[in-house]
């Protein structure tokens, strides 16, 4: 049981390193330290809800986080077309000066 213990130690002190902003969440995981801290065994019961609230909180934290990656990934594909058009509008701008460079050159050999 120790190592179980140890185990679900290592555990909340990894769930501890997040920034925890749920009350449930921050209530689940104060109780689990204070249990572990006691010395007296923890029941299976006060783990499942534990156990619970972290999988509760995370899968949520996940789901906003993957919406958050969609929503940078459709402004990046935004960004490239943008950056895309602006280069070939460039090509085209830069191709305008060399032609009228050419005829300006042309007009200046007429007028010497």
């Amino acid at each position: 049981m120790d190592a179980e213990r140890e185990k679900l130690r290592e555990f909340v002190e990894r769930v501890g390193t997040f920034h925890l902003r749920g009350n449930a969440m921050l209530r689940a995981q104060r109780r689990m330290r204070e249990s572990l801290a006691s010395g007296q065994p923890v029941t299976s019961a006060q783990v499942a809800a534990y156990l619970r609230a972290v999988r509760r909180y995370f899968s949520e934290f996940e789901k906003e986080a993957r919406q958050h990656v969609g929503d940078l990934d459709r402004r990046l594909s935004h960004v490239s077309q943008l950056q895309f058009n602006l280069t070939a509008e460039r090509g085209v701008a830069l191709r305008r000066i060399e032609i009228t460079q050419g005829v300006l050159r042309a007009l200046a050999e007429l007028g010497d």
